[in-house]
């Protein structure tokens, strides 16, 4: 069953001369429950296409289809709500809030919301990635790789369909990058949740389902 769909995206820049395609034509289709990396050089249109997916940024044309919704055709307030409930983001810069606690941090989201928090849900999560000892202190007190850990949490509370995740691991080092993909793998297994991430590094591309290869804003290789 297919949980997101991407048709003919494309987004332009600029015109004429200074035209920059950065998607030129992209469809694609993700399953429930898979985990597909999108690799691809610097300037390659992965982070755009990441963006279109994730409703982050509107497509010069084409459509995006997240769990049967067609979500070009969301605006405002409309598409911050899908998008808050529908998909979870884990950004290289963690992004957490430095003034609230870790737990605060990670039911941000549900509270945003005005959803009650599922306790034991959340302290299934904290528990799968190890934080339960870390939940009380602030992000300034944790390492590089709890605090990614922290956003992963954060990103799966809300139980969204779709986890995105842009270069998650850009921070980390090689063995602590390692832990936290497969972290992320973990939970995405145990909790069924698609997760589709952008990655430089071979070895975190080569631990997903499926690799998506993107150059000049075009996949080229998809297996």
């Amino acid at each position: 069953m297919s949980i997101l769909e991407a048709k003919d995206l494309k987004k332009y820049y600029g015109k004429d001369e200074t035209l920059v395609k950065a998607l030129d034509g992209v469809s694609l289709n993700v399953e429930k429950g898979e985990f597909v990396s999108i690799i691809g050089t610097s300037g390659s249109g992965k982070s755009t296409l990441l963006h279109m997916l994730g409703g982050l940024d509107n497509p010069t044309s084409g459509k995006v289809i997240v769990d049967d919704k067609d979500i070009s055709d969301l605006k405002g307030d409309e598409l911050c709500i899908f998008r808050r409930r529908k998909i979870g983001f884990v950004f290289q810069s963690y992004n957490l809030v430095p003034s609230i606690s870790v737990y605060e941090n990670i039911v941000l989201p549900i509270k945003l919301d005005g959803k009650k928090v599922d306790k034991e849900f959340i302290d299934n999560v904290i528990d799968t990635l190890g934080l339960k000892e870390k939940v009380n202190v602030l992000p300034s007190k944790l390492s590089g790789g709890q605090q990614q850990r922290v956003a992963i949490a954060r990103a799966l509370a809300a139980k969204p369909a779709i986890i995105l995740a842009d270069e998650p691991t850009g921070n980390l080092d090689s063995k602590t990058s390692q832990d936290v993909l497969g972290l992320l793998k973990t939970t995405g297994r145990k909790f069924n949740q698609t997760i589709m991430i952008i990655t430089h590094n071979d070895e975190i591309a080569q631990m997903a389902d499926r690799i998506i290869h993107i150059e000049d804003g075009r996949i080229i290789e998809n297996k």
